[in-house]
């Protein structure tokens, strides 16, 4: 185990009677940004340890998503940092395009205002205004949780420097023909008036309606189903399979579209399945991508007939009608005419919807700008399968390449003014200019510079080498990148690691942006339900950390963290971590008042009680325990290994058994005093990086150092006790038989009972005192008369149990209860004999029935233990 290098003051063991998180948490924090423990310094010579915060949203306040990932990255980097690395975890938010234009939008709707009513360059300003005002509250509620970010370099997607690295990366792709403009089918949010991509259309199942419509007419007529019945005044052909043999005589010919006076082609297309309903598809191009790209192939004109607000612009009777509108209402006027040869309501299928405001999305053929990610996708597929990055857990793996290896091109222009704006120029002729940062923006008259910006996810994929001052090369940026490790959710894989994965290995010479993508699950309730505002079950992080203190909460997220799996967490279990939080400080009090110290050199195993030589044996195994999960990332099985050995082997057992060396004094009690200060210094170090506050409290007062954030992080001396180990668990199997016992026959705790230890020759004997004081054993005395005798780990404890238990009226009661076991036995083994039974039973019955059986045979055992052990009545 590592020195710490701080030079001590003298230890103070003070410590108040009761652990009072909010009257430290604050103050501690600030201790620790001030003297700059967090600060990240890129002329050090120490190898350097990256992880960069997924940037959260500037309108966003801290939910316990953002704890539970802040606090796995806190707790690497507090080690990291213990280990001697350069350690720099950087902080920022991102500018969140369409969510923060929102608000703005509702504020100024608030004052009868809309953002045209202050043009675009006034929205802007506003919109910067509310964000100094009232964006970023998330910064001070992350401090409440203690995380360990360097401020100093703290950075906005929208800042100067990272807009810079925006403009050159646009100008980079477009260069080389990367990013291009094209009129596609792009997902349109009739509510946010912008694009949106695909992986930002939340589909759910919706009740809708199926209608079959009569096309044409005799012979000449075909039966098309749709769901969008509103689109068909679009309709620019009807589609079969070309082997479709019932279609075959109108391909190539034109029938009529109800409704709207006009004729269109039949034509043949592979993408028809002819299994499918009745093998013929309306075709509407300008609203469907599949539509489009049949239209494509056929040269098909693009009927626009829907606007921006999702209103029909089509010329008839259903002009300015929503779409919702219109679709009641044109299916009425079929139904008139009819043309509906079936109508199935509900129909209940697959729905897009804007994953910001939840309208249904529409798909519209829209003029925008596109990155061509092929050659991109590649890359980043690449990466992983070569090697260069590692996806944790492994089995994420498949999820990440089933998306990059089919990836369609990006749609990354949207219609809004918070952003960043597209570098792209117009001319009055019909010229197009891409204007890097350091170049001249063209001028003149008939210039303009395009309208749209950009999706927020373009610059947050630059957020490992943007932040860093790329594309400057900076020290920084040489020192940090890439970044260590990616910590982030497996629900984000796609619309973040993805993006950062083509842009890093693109713009950074084929490096990527991380060795490691450790992927975590979603937080859940206790009941393993998604939590909502919506469902009731959403709970502040604040709240809780209010009232159990915030090392309560990060210990519950970091317990339940297994690698890619969901985290289900309720208040009692953060009520547990808080009696965990006491627990330490407890018993560490108790420790300092009764010897616990740092001060001196570690004793020599040889003058050290087995008890002592087990402590430390054990010590060293958790440290390289620890050690291992955390290089595995396994947040949960660290934690569990952590709490069991600090309350069970620590405070539950070397505590207690040490209490009698202690009372005793002298030479025993200095050795094991130096050993338990030994071994609380390093279980507090161990513990510091997932529970910061208590330990930074207790390990100060404890070294007398300046802080446990700067000490160095503890390692395996290699030192092991096989033998001290096993001695120490023969102790522990008598005491806890016995215990078992004493609370079979009902004695209290605290009860003392008159006793016998028949350890002779075994490894047991130099533990008789610490022994009776565990069980509250007396000496024999005069009148001794052994009732019951429990043999156990190779000795034998004889009990009196004459003064402390009515014998016959135990014998009575436990009677009773074995009768009634073998009653359950009995009617158990009854059923499953019957053979009539057991063919007409259910598998879960007759799997209960057995349950039951076991459970009896148990009981019956336990019973008939307790009845041999008793004296006889």
């Amino acid at each position: 185990m590592t020195e710490n290098t701080q030079t001590p003051s003298s230890p103070n063991p003070e410590l108040p009677t009761q652990y009072a998180p909010a009257e430290v948490e604050g103050k501690l924090y600030e201790r620790w940004v001030e003297r700059g423990y967090f600060e990240a310094d890129e002329n050090s010579d120490k190898p350097p340890y990256t992880i960069v915060i997924p940037p959260p949203n500037v309108t966003g306040s801290l939910h316990l998503g953002h704890a539970f990932e802040h606090t796995l990255i806190d707790a690497l980097t507090r080690r990291k940092r213990m280990q001697g690395y350069e350690t720099l975890w950087q902080p920022g938010m991102d500018h969140a395009g369409i969510a923060t234009q929102n608000v703005v939008e509702r504020e100024l709707a608030k004052e009868g205002k809309s953002r045209h009513d202050l043009g675009r360059e006034a929205f802007v300003e506003r919109v910067w205004q509310w964000k100094g005002e009232s964006g970023g509250q998330i910064s001070g509620q992350m401090r409440r949780l203690g995380d360990g970010v360097d401020w100093s370099r703290e950075r906005f997607t929208m800042d100067e420097g990272l807009s810079q690295a925006v403009q050159t990366i646009f100008k980079k792709l477009y260069d080389d023909e990367l990013i291009y403009r094209a009129e596609r089918i792009i997902n349109w949010c009739p509510r946010c008036l912008t694009a949106i991509s695909d992986i930002e259309v939340e589909y759910q199942d919706d009740d809708g309606e199926l209608v079959s419509i009569r096309y044409g007419s005799g012979d000449a007529s075909i039966v098309v189903a749709t769901t969008r019945a509103e689109t068909m005044l679009g309709d620019t052909a009807v589609a079969v399979h070309p082997d479709d043999e019932r279609y075959r005589h109108l391909v190539g010919t034109e029938i009529e579209l109800p409704l709207t006076g006009r004729r269109i082609p039949v034509v043949a297309d592979e993408h028809v399945d002819p299994e499918f309903g009745t093998g013929a598809v309306k075709v509407t191009p300008a609203h469907d991508p599949n539509d489009f790209e049949i239209g494509q192939r056929h040269g098909l004109p693009n009927l626009a007939v829907m606007d921006e607000r999702a209103v029909i612009t089509a010329h008839g009777p259903f002009q300015g009608l929503d779409r919702l509108e219109a679709r009641s209402a044109i299916v009425a006027a079929l139904r008139a005419e009819g043309r509906i040869v079936a109508e199935k309501r509900p129909y209940v299928h697959s729905v897009g919807h804007c994953s910001r405001c939840k309208t249904t999305i529409e798909p519209r053929l829209s003029m925008q700008w596109w990155v061509k990610v092929g050659p991109l996708a590649k890359a980043a597929g690449d990466a992983v399968r070569d090697g260069k990055v590692k996806i944790h857990p492994q089995e994420m793996e498949k999820r990440y390449f089933d998306w990059v290896d089919n990836l369609h091109d990006w749609c990354i222009s949207r219609q809004l003014w918070w952003g960043h704006r597209i570098p792209v120029w117009y001319g009055p002729n019909g010229e197009i200019v891409c204007v890097g940062p350091d170049e001249e923006a063209p001028s003149g008259e008939g210039w303009r510079q395009d309208t749209d910006v950009l999706d927020t996810w373009f610059s947050s994929g630059l957020w490992p080498f943007s932040t860093l001052g790329w594309p400057e090369q900076t020290d920084s940026l040489a020192k940090f990148y890439p970044n260590s490790v990616l910590v982030t959710g497996y629900d984000i894989l796609f619309f973040w690691v993805a993006r950062m994965m083509m842009f890093g290995l693109y713009a950074m010479d084929g490096t990527p942006p991380f060795h490691t993508i450790a992927l975590h699950g979603m937080v859940r309730d206790q009941f393993g339900k998604k939590m909502s505002k919506s469902f009731g079950n959403a709970v502040n992080p604040l709240d809780w950390m209010d009232t159990y203190g915030s090392d309560a909460v990060r210990f519950t997220l970091a317990r339940g963290a297994n690698p890619g799996v969901d985290v289900p967490i309720g208040e009692d279990w953060v009520q547990a971590s808080r009696n965990f939080a006491n627990k330490i400080w407890n018993a560490t009090r108790f420790a300092l008042m009764n010897g616990a110290t740092v001060e001196g050199p570690l004793p020599d195993a040889s003058e050290m009680s087995a008890t002592d030589r087990w402590i430390l044996s054990r010590l060293n195994k958790t440290v390289a325990e620890v050690d291992a999960l955390y290089d595995d990332y396994q947040f949960s099985k660290l934690s569990e290994a952590l709490y069991h050995f600090a309350w069970d082997e620590v405070f539950d057992w070397y505590v207690e058994l040490s209490k009698t060396t202690f009372f005793a004094g002298g030479e025993g009690a200095r050795v094991s005093g130096r050993v338990l200060g030994e071994v609380l210094d390093v279980m507090l170090r161990l513990l510091h990086p997932v529970v910061p506050f208590v330990t930074e409290t207790l390990w100060t007062t404890l070294t007398g150092k300046e802080s446990v954030v700067i000490a160095d992080w503890p390692t395996d001396s290699g030192f092991r006790d096989e033998a001290a180990e096993k001695e120490i668990e023969l102790v522990q199997q008598v005491v806890t038989e016995v215990r078992r016992f004493r609370s079979d026959q009902g004695l209290q705790p605290g009860q003392k009972v008159p006793a016998r230890l028949e350890l002779g020759g075994t490894a047991l004997a130099p533990h008789e005192a610490a022994i009776r004081q565990l069980l509250r054993l007396q000496p024999e005395g005069e009148g001794f008369s052994a009732t019951a005798s429990l043999p156990v780990a190779g000795a034998t404890v004889a009990l009196d149990l004459s003064g402390t238990i009515d014998v016959a009226a135990e014998r009575k009661r436990l009677a009773k209860d074995l009768a009634a076991a073998e009653k359950e036995k009995a009617q158990a083994n009854g059923k499953l004999g019957n053979e009539a039974f057991l063919a007409k039973a259910p598998d879960n019955v007759v799997d209960k029935i057995r349950t039951r059986l076991a459970k009896a045979d148990e009981d019956i055992a336990r019973i008939q233990a307790q009845l041999d052990r008793l004296p006889q009545a």
